[in-house]
């Protein structure tokens, strides 16, 4: 599996202000319906149940909510970059400004994980991170996500 597979370039925005976690899961749910056809309001209710489990803030800045849902056909990726960091009860206290949510389907089993490995090996790459707090435009923030197993397929 690679993020090239699970996450479309027009699912990559950069986000000025983003005032509440709740804020943010709508965001990411409007993200999930332009660029996957996904309800937004299935999103939404499904990364707030999931969060409800516990916080989905992993420290460093970065916060991988996810959540399965039976109207997904695929493991699904959005990435969101925060300009200003948004409190997100990560495990360190500090605020997030990377968010990488995945949606997967209900019986995704171990494609979920792999993804959620995937992205969460990905960006504790602090070089990655900092050219993703580094740049604004969403073309460039998908190729950086993306970059580095094309490079390492050739």
């Amino acid at each position: 599996m690679q993020l090239g597979t699970i996450l479309k370039a027009d699912a990559v925005k950069s986000i000025a202000s983003c005032t509440s976690k709740k804020r943010l899961f709508h965001d990411l749910g409007e993200l999930a319906e332009a660029s996957y056809d996904l309800n937004a309001v299935d999103v939404i209710d499904a990364l707030i149940d999931r969060e409800g489990l516990g916080p989905t803030g992993v420290g460093q800045g970065i916060a991988l909510p996810h959540a399965r849902m039976t109207s997904a056909n695929g493991v699904f990726g959005l990435f969101l970059r925060l300009e200003k960091p948004l409190d997100f009860d990560a495990v360190d206290r500090q605020p997030v400004d990377l968010v990488f949510a995945l949606i997967a389907p209900e019986d995704a089993g171990v494609d979920h994980l792999k993804a959620l490995a995937l992205v969460s090996r990905t960006l504790r790459d602090k070089s990655i991170c900092t050219k993703l707090r580094a740049n604004s435009d969403a073309g460039t923030l998908h190729t950086i996500l993306t970059e580095l197993e094309a490079s390492q397929a050739a």
